[in-house]
């Protein structure tokens, strides 16, 4: 089939590279910003940039990745303009939304399917190596399932169904977990700084890597550390420290804590003559640092 990409952001460029390599030929994107543009070029040499319209008027299948905010008003603005073909493959990337934020197009005769790949993307060539065994998320009419999932193969990841409706709540777990380690490393990193190491990086990367590996394989069981032992007067010191040296942090390690303990007290790692004391030092920190939600 011809490709189409509206939206030449990370995502776009680098599932159109995995389907040309599938024997997909990529025949027209769309970019407004230098960024984007650089990434078309990078990612799809030769390929002409042009406008959103004349991407569905090229493609047989069309990639939509643009910010989910941005879809809806894109998809229907597309449908009204009569740019949507018969027939023609529309699917697009996000991960809030299902196949119905495609209707607009649906009714004008498209075919409608939602691939979000759970992926952290850079918008350079390794991300179409990473797709290899990346799992999708996948929603469309029952009619069209067969046909979304052969696309995600060819791609080289592995298909999984989300019913409609549990896309926000799939996206959001995404989101819990990949978007907010991010922020967890980033501010370990720089509390390493602060504290004299010269890599944290280095530092961080096998500890991290090991916890990582240990919570996909045992979940609630991997939690260790200060909290899930109950070591009140460490917690408290470490509360104290982070005042000091990184008052931003505190919200965060406050209320990533208290949902450390409450796993720990429910999955029986946190004994609960411990659980008191500790949960007190945390309503007291949450409390002296004006965070809500401590009891």
């Amino acid at each position: 089939m011809t490709v189409g990409v509206v939206g030449a952001g990370r995502v776009g460029p680098a599932l159109a590279a995995s389907l040309r390599l599938a024997g997909h030929r990529p025949v027209a994107v769309s970019g407004v910003s230098d960024a984007s543009r650089r990434r078309a070029a990078a990612l799809l040499p030769e390929v002409p940039l042009v406008t959103p319209s004349e991407v569905l008027g090229r493609a047989d299948l069309v990639l939509l990745t643009v910010p989910d905010d941005t879809l809806p008003g894109l998809v229907a603005g597309l449908a009204e303009t009569g740019a949507v073909r018969p027939g023609q493959l529309l699917v697009h990337t996000s991960g809030r939304y299902g196949a119905g934020v495609l209707d607009p197009a649906r009714r004008a005769g498209a075919l409608p399917l939602a691939l979000h790949p759970a992926m952290t993307f850079t918008g350079t060539p390794v991300d179409v190596q990473r797709l290899a065994g990346c799992s999708f998320g996948v929603t469309a009419p029952e009619e069209l399932r067969l046909a979304a999932e052969a696309l995600v193969i060819e791609m080289g990841g592995e298909p999984e169904w989300i019913a409609e409706e549990a896309r926000p709540l799939y996206h959001a777990a995404l989101a819990l977990g990949a978007n907010h380690l991010v922020t967890l490393v980033a501010q370990a990193m720089e509390l390493l700084r602060t504290a004299g190491v010269a890599a944290p990086d280095r530092m961080l990367g096998p500890l991290l890597g090991a916890a990582l590996d240990n919570s996909l394989r045992s979940g609630d069981a991997a939690l260790t550390g200060p909290v899930a032992r109950g070591d009140a007067g460490t917690v408290a010191a470490h509360i104290a420290e982070l005042r000091t040296h990184a008052p931003q942090s505190v919200a965060g390690y406050l209320a990533m804590a208290r949902a450390t303990a409450d796993r720990a007290l429910a999955h029986g790692l946190l004994k609960p003559e411990l659980a008191e004391d500790l949960l007190g030092v945390l309503a007291d920190g949450a409390a002296d640092s004006g965070v809500g939600g401590a009891e």
